[in-house]
């Protein structure tokens, strides 16, 4: 189509050659007026993705992006010629229709290479099969004393009992952070089938059924999660006291956790100078890739010093600078244990 403003081209039949006939070969092509001129630097193609860029299409023109989105390859690169189009459609053999492998294909088609297994296998600790579940309490202020009696009269006989697959690995109330918190961690030895071995078995408990209902009636909410324990990071062990812990709980990006895992793999050397780590968990049930790494500190001094030596060691800035974009959010509470928790 012709600018408005524009009069029709006076199109001119060729000459005539010898004998009155006319040369062979096409007619040439009809001498439209020029277009408007592209700004310099204007792009057509961005990334890939297929949308307009640059200036306006001149007047009569289809909107590129428009027709990318409802023409075939060949409508396309006809549009491209008419609005002067970029040169990797022109150029001979610059795609073919037909080939998978096309240049218009390759601006839709990403190419992933197949995971050859789960991510929780890939980071999980292979020699071992526990399982961790962390329980969050929010218990009604005025309750917290009593809660914390309770929990410490009846968790522990779980903790001892031989038929009962399952151990204490902590127990916290919160500190800093969300108040009138309780955190308990367990460890089941022997994974999913120790869980649910654990779960029957309690279900026949009198003591720890009336022990739920009593509990019920201190708390306002509760949550729990199952996780696995990253394979780099120390498995958490009793230790001596006082200390005070933090809980740092990362939300990732979904698809990350491997990327946050190898990032850190290399980079738990750095913290572990004071014997500060004490365990790196990733969510299995519950709100999904979710991290959860577990600290000791002496105090709140000592803690702010470790984590400013970290900053001076060759390597710890490039972990931070590679994993901090796969977070969404990311929350620390400082926790106290309870006179019960193997964590001191």
């Amino acid at each position: 189509p012709l600018p408005k403003s524009s009069p029709p081209p006076t199109l001119q039949p060729p000459p005539l050659g010898p004998h009155g006939l006319q040369p062979h070969g096409p007619p040439p092509a009809p001498q439209y007026p020029a277009l408007p001129p592209r700004a310099e630097g204007a792009r057509f193609w961005e990334g890939g993705a297929g949308r307009a860029q640059g200036p306006p299409s001149p007047p009569g023109h289809e909107g590129l992006a428009a027709q990318t989105g409802q023409l075939g390859a060949a409508a396309v690169e006809a549009a491209l010629v008419r609005a002067g189009g970029s040169l990797p459609l022109l150029l001979p053999g610059a795609y073919s229709r037909d080939s998978e492998g096309s240049w218009f294909r390759s601006l839709f088609v990403h190419k992933v290479d197949p995971r050859k297994d789960a991510h929780s296998n890939l980071l999980s600790k292979k020699e071992t099969s526990n399982l961790y579940k962390i329980q969050f309490h929010n218990v009604k202020p005025e309750c917290l004393d009593a809660y914390n009696s309770l929990t410490e009269e009846v968790l522990p006989k779980l903790h001892l009992d031989a038929d009962y697959p399952c151990d204490l690995v902590g127990n916290w109330n919160t500190w800093y952070g969300e108040q009138d918190q309780a955190v308990h961690l367990w460890r089941f030895s022997g994974g999913y089938p120790a869980l649910m071995d654990c779960m029957n078995k309690l279900k026949q408990n009198k003591e720890y059924l009336d022990f739920r209902k009593e509990r019920s009636r201190m708390l306002l909410s509760r949550r729990n999660q199952l996780l696995l324990e990253f394979s780099f990071w120390n498995e958490p062990l009793p230790r001596q006291g006082p200390n005070i812990y933090e809980l740092r709980t990362y939300k990732l990006k979904p698809g990350t956790m491997i990327e946050w895992g190898n990032n850190w793999a290399r980079a738990i050397k750095y913290r572990q100078e004071n014997q500060e780590a004490v365990g790196g968990f990733f969510s299995q049930i519950g709100e999904l890739y979710v991290v959860h790494h577990l600290w000791a500190y002496k105090d709140l001094q000592s803690r702010e010093e470790t984590r400013n030596a970290a900053w001076r060691k060759r390597g710890w800035d490039e972990n931070v600078y590679y994993t901090v974009p796969l977070i969404r959010t990311m929350e620390s509470r400082i926790m106290i244990p309870l006179k019960i928790s193997p964590l001191q």
